[in-house]
């Protein structure tokens, strides 16, 4: 599911989905809610999972603005029940979190727009994708809205220095979502950032300070493909408990 308005960035955010999961590009069919705006709850059950990625252009906490809000988290909250794979990023986390529940706000006073080293929590070390995963990775993050509150019924997983929810697994289930960029590297983020720049930065010095401290995420970018092998492929014993 894809919540993006120009087709550059829907194209490359489809390829960096594919480059990072492992996939093929023909694997994926892609729901732009830009271009559909309704949809039914069960229009992914003849998938095999659900991939859901961010958004510059659209609030989770703006419903009468953008009517695909509500369609979206009717669908997330259908493959809980549905007991379908999700793995959803940035606007996608947000969805998630008020899908089921919990609160985002939007905090300028906290907004990430960078790479920042990731710190993982307790439950992290026995996390079927993070158990192998070093504390204080880098990862590409960018976002102006955020959780306050969690729904009931997750583990957080990790949180950063400003975001106190950055990763979390919905218990029992194979559902996982970040607020973090997974699927974005430091070379997608300079590509991205440049793009978006008068949304997000007050003034060139401060795109020129982000550019100067990009660094490769490879433990962030790895959890894509973990998702698929461990997953929806399951070549670990998977338990979702």
């Amino acid at each position: 599911m894809q919540i993006r308005s120009d087709a550059l960035t829907c194209a490359e955010e489809l390829q960096e989905f594919v480059r990072h999961s492992g996939l093929q590009a023909s694997q994926f069919t892609t729901l732009n809610v830009f271009e559909q705006l309704t949809f039914p709850p069960g229009c992914a059950d003849a998938y095999d999972a659900l991939f859901v990625g961010g958004s510059s252009d659209a609030s989770v906490l703006e419903p009468k603005t953008y009517p695909f809000v509500e369609p979206a988290k009717a669908l997330l909250s259908h493959c809980v029940d549905q007991s379908l794979p999700v793995f959803a990023s940035c606007f996608g986390f947000q969805l998630v979190v008020e899908a089921l529940g919990g609160k985002v706000i939007l905090d300028h006073d906290h907004m990430e727009m960078g790479i920042y080293p990731i710190r993982l929590t307790p439950a992290a070390q026995t996390d079927l994708l993070f158990h192998d995963s070093p504390d204080g990775f880098l990862a590409v993050s960018g976002h102006k809205e955020r959780a306050v509150e969690l729904p009931p019924g997750v583990t957080l997983l990790a949180f950063t220095e400003r975001c106190p929810y950055h990763a979390i697994k919905l218990e029992g289930k194979p559902f996982y979502g970040f607020q973090f960029h997974p699927e974005v590297d430091h070379h997608d983020l300079e590509s991205r950032i440049s793009r978006y720049q008068d949304r997000y930065l007050k003034t060139d010095g401060h795109l020129q300070e982000i550019l100067s401290h990009l660094y490769p995420t490879p433990e962030a970018n790895l959890l894509l493909h973990k998702f698929v092998d461990r997953v929806l492929l399951r070549s670990e014993a998977t338990d979702f408990n």
